[in-house]
């Protein structure tokens, strides 16, 4: 059985359009027919590019029939929240009252397409609805096409069509947010920052939960085996067919014994079982007498403190950590799970931003070292070239690395991530094939357990993107676009070896960007991050993450997206035009986090 079949049981928010057209009788005659047809073309964009956290296609609503007036518009409204929008898309073909058919509720993810048609002004319209809810401190996404188009088009320019599948993808990210909750187990791990769970942040700026269980839950839970011991036989069938252990980097003296080893593999299954079972219920848990653990804490994201309370005396939490975020596990290919390590909830966040923008599984990790050209040449005696010339970021953690990141799924014969329902079974199994399962080091972790040994392949175009929480501002996010790389195996041995040679390494380089003073070169990017962790994305969906950060009213502080990509409400050209930075940041905070009225 797979145990997350509940898991969207409350099933997903949709897209509304709202078709508007002119109430005189003869100009709705003429065009409520073609305004009709350009909200259908408008739907079937969406729903062929945009899919839902299971795979289906995003499902769009059309408020039938057209919007002319205070009364259609509350129509609309009202059905709108009974089929549970979460993102509205206003068409317009030509002029109608802006005042009288706008959408006022100040939590919904807005943008609107007037028709640049010189027939019909379309344009106008949408011109004039922008002004009146920039007046009334309500933004919205102004989608206007460069060029003008006949009034019997009806196919979406490219540029139109770029806009409305950019704002729907962070519309709908934001969608999946509200409501949902964050898990945190256990609370601050080793003194990180970033395990602090700011409540306010969660409920203004995402409009979702927070849900708190000890670790000792965990161990409650292990010790009254409160998870599916049918499904931990099968878990554990798996493992030992496609979880290869590597050498054992300990001295003799404090390896922990083959018995013990086995003891640590089973009590991770059950660690990664238990983890799952809080994060979402299992409904297999009420047939065994515990209703109370069956229900979960519907939870899109979690955190495991682990370090040390927890892994002074039991396995770490790597393997559970590596196998919930990745795409697949003993019951076959699903969607992975967002588990931050050390419970750092603001990099689990990062790593949802980044997962419903781009379907994918996502690479947790420290942002370990920034390697010169000159130090690689004088440790290894190897020149940087290529992409590498300027030097790189070594990328390493233990657990939540998902496998994906192996980079040992392919499409066209390069390596790549997938959404979880394009991968293949023999890509699994090639993920499966390029890890190996470390002993952890004891001085470290004294409790033992296993941790993954990989290298991320080359040449995979990514973002490596993080959330952090500055006093007097509020949230910031920041994000490099850039490329994994390979070395030279001899290079990669003898630096991976100067640090935690058992955890996965990915090598990274950032985008240049000539006289950026951030992005003129590798170093400082290292050191301009605002943290000790990051998530890295497969793609680059760094303007998709300004999109949203914009929804959010969350400012963006450093980044390499070009601005030709820059998508955010038209609100935000009031606040200045020449340094888009700074009119994020007033933007944001001039308007406040998405939920903060609510």
């Amino acid at each position: 059985m797979n145990q997350d079949t509940h898991r969207y049981d409350s099933g997903f928010p949709k897209i509304g359009i709202r078709p508007i057209v002119d109430r005189r009788k003869l100009v709705k005659a003429a065009l409520a027919d073609s305004t009709m047809e350009l909200a259908r073309e408008a739907a079937a964009e969406i729903t062929e590019v945009l899919r839902n956290p299971d795979g289906s296609p995003v499902q769009v609503i059309i408020f039938e029939p057209c919007i002319s007036g205070v009364t259609e518009a509350a129509r609309c409204g009202e059905q709108f929240r009974k089929e549970g929008v979460g993102v509205v898309v206003t068409v317009s073909n030509g002029w109608c009252y802006p005042l009288e058919t706008m959408e006022t509720d100040p939590t919904l993810p807005h943008a609107v397409w007037g028709f640049n048609g010189t027939e019909r002004p379309g344009a106008v319209y949408l011109a004039a609805l922008h002004a009146a809810h920039n007046q009334k401190g309500l933004p919205i996404f102004k989608i206007y096409g460069k060029h003008i188009q006949d009034q019997d088009e009806r196919k979406l320019p490219e540029d139109v069509r770029d806009q409305l599948i950019r704002f729907a993808r962070a519309g709908m990210a934001a969608a999946l947010l509200r409501g949902r909750s964050y898990l945190s187990i256990g609370p601050v791990s080793m003194g990180i920052a970033g395990c602090i769970v700011d409540e306010y942040f969660y409920q203004r700026y995402l409009g979702m939960k927070n849900a708190y269980v000890d670790m000792t839950e965990v161990s409650r839970r292990l010790d009254k085996h409160i998870y599916d011991q049918q499904e931990f036989v099968t878990a554990m069938a798996w493992a030992a067919r496609h979880c290869v252990e590597g050498p054992d980097p300990n001295p003799e003296s404090v390896r922990i014994s083959p018995e013990n080893k086995m003891k640590n593999w089973e009590t991770s299954i059950r660690m990664t079982l238990i983890v799952r079972d809080l994060m979402i219920g299992n409904p297999r848990l009420a047939e065994m007498g515990y209703e109370e653990e069956a229900y979960g804490y519907n939870a899109i994201a979690s955190g495991f403190q682990g370090q040390r309370e927890w892994t002074d005396h039991q396995p770490s939490a790597d393997v559970l950590e590596a196998i919930l975020c990745s795409s697949f596990d003993w019951n076959g290919i699903r969607e992975p799970y967002m588990i931050a390590t050390e419970n750092d909830n603001l990099n689990a966040i990062t790593m949802l931003f980044n997962h419903y923008l781009s379907y994918t599984a996502q690479i947790f990790a420290d942002v370990r070292a920034y390697w010169s050209p000159e130090a690689v040449e004088r440790a290894t005696g190897w020149k940087p070239d290529g992409l590498t010339a300027n030097g790189f970021i070594h990328l390493i953690n233990s657990g939540p690395a998902a496998l994906d990141g192996t980079g040992e799924q392919q499409r066209d014969g390069q390596p790549v991530m997938k959404p979880h329902w394009e991968i293949e079974t023999q890509e699994v199994q090639a993920c499966l094939n390029a890890v190996r399962w470390r002993p952890t080091y004891m001085d470290q972790f004294a409790g033992g357990g296993y941790s993954t040994d990989y290298t991320t392949r080359g040449q995979m175009p990514v973002t490596m993107a993080r959330i952090n929480l500055v006093a007097g501002l509020g949230p910031v996010v920041q994000l490099a676009e850039g490329y994994t790389v390979d070395l030279p195996e001899e290079v990669h041995q003898q630096l991976d070896l100067r640090t935690t040679p058992t955890w996965p390494t990915t090598w990274f380089v950032p985008n240049l960007v000539e006289d950026d003073p951030v992005f003129g070169d590798v170093y400082n990017v290292m050191a301009a991050w605002g943290s000790n962790h990051c998530a890295v994305s497969y793609g680059h969906i760094g303007a998709d993450l300004i999109t949203l950060a914009s929804m959010l009213r969350i400012p963006v502080n450093m980044h390499n997206v070009d601005s030709s990509r820059i998508f955010r409400p038209s609100a935000w050209s009031a606040f200045g035009t020449k340094d888009l930075e700074a009119a994020d940041y007033r933007a944001c905070a001039a308007y406040g986090p998405l939920y903060g009225s609510v």
